[in-house]
């Protein structure tokens, strides 16, 4: 809801992301995410939670399969005059694929809003997450394909765990005018990181924050204009103990730190419509940041120290909406990524035989990105198409003095550069309704190629760097009946493997796996599905850590999941 869900330098969990409790999904890809003030390469993503003036409030879901898979979703809301309600709950459970990947969770969010007027409304927020989740780790390359569900030693002997307690609430107030709409906000969050691995991390972050964001858009001089400027202010203090870890308890103390990050970000953008349907797009983002590390006590090297950071990523670009449903977009932009505290409390200057720096040294990583695309939503074919290419210098990578052991630097200067394309098309109709909605195949396609290399690097030279396929297509293809009814198989496919570690010395396996799903959704009171996953039951690697130069006996590996089979069914009114 523009609220930030990030933590306040700049990490955050996946677990606290409930898929069930969000209208949509927004994506803001590269430079559109200045429009929220992100500074990362990637752009911004925004959650939007339903409210009680929606349609369909109230609903109950059921899921199962599996692995131990279920989970149990209710909402409801509603609105009375000027007042309006939704809240939202899940909680799941799963025995998980691999050895030691059990795990549960509780998610609860809700809202209450106030209309003064149809002008001026406010509105509060809650959000609350209980996680616990069994780590199973990664393993060697020969286990992840012939041994799959098996975990990695060391994380079943120390019970490796990532837990987690969150509380957020938050506040936006909105006011429309004739032209501008002000949108201004306060947030505070309660997170307590509790997570035995190497040693058993206590984390409690209490962040707080603010914002205010204004939007206009009129016609001046017979052209139209839109303006968005912004301030979002992010605070916090994490209280970092950690524990020798035996057995999944807590053993000795090995160090209490106490983290201050401080971010202070202004931005804004302009659209000018020169023409009617082409509008030039100039913005820029200042943030000023401070990471503030003080030691009361460590027996792993940690040192106090502070870094404050002051950066400048303008922007300039072109809109063309060619017609309605039609749009090309290019950018030429800069962004700027400061390091989090997980990214740089390692003390890795006291090993002179590494590339490392203080942490307090780490500097931002800066890169110019240029992008064209075109994006379009018609009836039956949807698209969207986008090229870029990123130069960057200081990018923060890990690099190790031995495994596990990540201390990160700067590197000098790297290329990313893709392609990211998606589609949608009916690419037959009327094969058995002839009525005046259409029965029809639909394919589905989202591809993604990735050229990521360093640049003339002094140790690495121009290899790839480690740890994203070069390749990843996803597909289906879907039998839609206009009653709802659809069916049909998917595909993800991963042609070629892709190295681990910075040397290029150690792959991946390519892999295809499919599926089948089938279900009924007409929008209406009741929706039904099932889904099997890897019918044919391939050991894959899903994923990999990265190392400087590895062996065939480092465990970077994480396996997919083997054959699967859910089932689901909501009813909503």
């Amino acid at each position: 809801d523009g609220i930030p869900i990030n933590t306040a330098d700049g990490c955050g969990d996946f677990q606290e992301i409930d898929p069930t409790a969000y209208k949509y999904v927004a994506v803001y890809k590269g430079a559109n995410g200045l429009q929220f003030g992100a500074n990362s390469l990637g752009g911004a993503i925004n959650f939007v939670t339903p409210t009680g003036r929606d349609p369909f409030p109230n609903g109950v879901s059921a899921d199962m399969g599996a692995f131990g898979f279920k989970r149990l979703q209710a909402n409801a809301g509603g609105a009375n005059g000027p007042w309006d309600g939704f809240v939202t709950a899940s909680t799941q459970a799963a025995e998980g694929f691999r050895d030691h990947s059990n795990g549960q969770a509780t998610r609860v969010s809700g809202n209450v809003g106030y209309q003064f007027s149809p002008d001026f409304e406010t509105r509060f927020y809650l959000n609350a997450n209980e996680v616990r989740q069994r780590i199973p780790g990664g393993v060697t390359k020969t286990s992840a394909l012939t041994s799959p569900e098996t975990a990695a030693a060391v994380n079943v002997l120390n019970d490796w765990q990532r837990n987690l307690d969150t509380v957020r609430i938050a506040n936006k107030t909105t006011i429309r005018f004739d032209n501008t709409i002000l949108d201004v906000g306060a947030f505070g969050v309660d997170r307590h990181l509790m997570h035995p691995i190497f040693q058993w991390l206590d984390y409690r972050y209490r962040d707080y924050g603010g914002f205010a964001k204004v939007t206009d858009d009129r016609i001046i001089g017979g052209f139209r204009n839109r303006f968005v400027a912004g301030v979002n202010i992010l605070n916090g203090t994490n209280n970092a103990l950690q524990f020798n870890n035996v057995g999944g308890f807590k053993g000795t103390p090995t160090s209490s730190l106490v983290q201050k990050p401080e971010n202070y970000t202004f931005y804004a953008e302009n659209s000018f419509y020169f023409l009617p349907q082409v509008a030039f797009v100039a913005g820029t983002q200042y943030l000023y940041a401070v990471r503030d590390q003080h030691v009361n006590f460590s027996t792993n090297g940690d040192v106090n120290g502070r870094s404050t950071f002051s950066v400048l990523s303008p922007k300039a670009g072109l809109l063309w909406n060619v017609d309605p449903t039609w749009q090309v977009f290019g950018n030429i932009s800069r962004s700027a990524e400061v390091p989090s505290f997980g990214e740089s409390v390692s003390p890795n200057f006291l090993n002179p035989a590494l590339p490392t720096i203080p942490f307090f040294l780490i500097k931002p990583q800066i890169a110019t990105t240029y992008e064209l695309g075109t994006r379009g939503n018609r009836p039956d074919f949807r698209w969207e198409l986008v090229g870029y290419r990123a130069n960057i210098r200081d990018e923060l990578l890990c690099q190790y003095s031995s495994f596990g052991n990540c201390n990160v630097t700067n590197l000098d200067r790297t290329i990313h550069q893709g392609i990211e394309a998606g589609a949608g098309a009916a690419i037959f109709r009327n094969i058995f309704d002839h009525g005046p909605v259409p029965d029809k195949i639909w394919l589905n396609l989202a591809y993604t190629f990735n050229d990521f290399r360093f640049n003339n690097d002094r140790t690495f030279g121009n290899n790839q760097l480690p740890g994203a396929p070069r390749h990843y297509l996803r597909a289906e293809m879907l039998y839609k009946h206009p009653t709802g009814f659809y069916i049909g198989p998917n595909l993800e496919w991963v042609p070629e493997s892709y190295f681990v570690d910075s040397a290029n010395t150690l792959k991946t396996e390519p892999y295809a796996i499919w599926g089948l799903k089938a279900g009924v959704d007409n929008g209406g009171t009741y929706s039904f599905y099932a889904e099997a996953r890897n019918i044919g039951n391939k050991a894959y690697i899903a994923s990999a850590s990265i190392i400087d130069r590895a062996n065939a006996a480092l465990p970077l590996f994480e396996p997919g999941s083997g054959r699967a089979v859910y089932v689901g069914a909501k009813a909503r009114w």
